[in-house]
């Protein structure tokens, strides 16, 4: 048995839930797979797989394996790209899980600018709004949406502020009215993503005061994108990314509210970040990748 192959070839059985799958992201036949684990499993005497007619999932002594594995796998991949990373110009695949809005909204429309730039750099974008481990999914790259000091032991650079912004169409407004003040919007339809259970208050501060408001309406949804779309129907109002709207504003779809005030984080001092593990410190590809995106944004939300 090909210890190694056998490893590498565990690691994407789990990560897929089924021989056939694992065989067809490896390029070989189902029974290369189930020959291979099933060596894997007699070498070490214990089970690590359970096999269903529909899937593959793990043991428990499968998934403490599996942690190890992915972790020894990310270390021999450091070591062939610290010896890659001597030349001059990026190289190898880069593994990017970034949230499924953003990377619509923010990310996607740079990717092909960046292949371009580092032709030798291939991406696996794995797009997710599941807080993903960074050595057992075998990441490069997290793009996260947070607060950084809750990621200890990652290096973490930021991208972004995630400031709020709160908006409505225009046939909306048109249609119920413009609120003048924070306070009107007691009496508005407000389109909610459901931060926490129960009663939802928007607070704004200007020039020292602050404004605490209750809001209500007919539609809470965990989706950014289902919020967004709300307000484009004439829905409601909504306190959205401003990165999810700011192209809606600027085509004069939306309209942006109480530009005057400034709007209070609900979980503290969010923001928009890379994180990567700190063995990942000095790899050519993932700085080249981080410096790009953060240089993109930049760009693309100034002022």
């Amino acid at each position: 048995m090909d210890k190694l192959l056998a490893l590498q070839t565990f690691a994407v059985v789990a990560d897929t839930g089924g021989f056939s799958k694992a065989a067809r992201q490896l390029g070989t036949v189902t029974s290369s797979v189930t020959r291979l684990m099933d060596a894997l499993e007699a070498s070490l005497g214990v089970k690590l797989l359970t096999r269903t007619t529909r899937q593959v999932t793990l043991t428990d002594a499968g998934a403490t394996y599996l942690e190890q594995v992915s972790r020894l796998l990310s270390e021999l991949v450091e070591a062939d790209e610290s010896v890659a990373d001597a030349g001059s110009e990026p190289v190898g695949t880069l593994r990017v899980s970034v949230p499924v809005t953003y990377a619509r909204i923010v990310l996607g429309p740079h990717l092909s600018a960046f292949l371009d730039a580092y032709p030798n750099v291939s991406l696996d974008l794995v797009v997710s709004d599941a807080y993903l481990d960074l050595a057992a999914d075998r990441l490069d790259v997290a793009v996260r949406i947070g607060v950084p000091a809750q990621d200890p032991g990652l290096v973490v650079r930021k991208l972004m502020d995630n400031h709020r912004v709160v908006v409505a169409s225009h046939p909306y407004l048109e249609r119920m009215g413009i609120p003048a003040i924070p306070a009107d919007l007691a009496g508005h339809h407000c389109l909610r993503f459901p931060y926490r259970q129960g009663r939802q208050s928007w607070t704004f501060t200007r020039d020292g005061h602050t404004e605490k408001v209750e809001v209500n309406g007919r539609l809470t949804a965990n989706s950014l994108d289902i919020l967004r779309e709300g307000v484009l129907n004439g829905q409601g109002i909504a306190l959205v990314p401003t990165w999810l709207v700011q192209g809606d504003i600027v085509a004069g779809e939306m309209l942006s509210l109480f530009d005057a005030w400034s709007v209070q984080p609900l979980m503290g001092d969010v923001q928009v970040y890379a994180a990567y593990l700190p063995n990942r410190r000095h790899s050519r590809k993932v700085q080249a990748f981080v410096t790009f995106l953060a240089e993109r944004i930049r760009q693309a939300f100034a002022g």
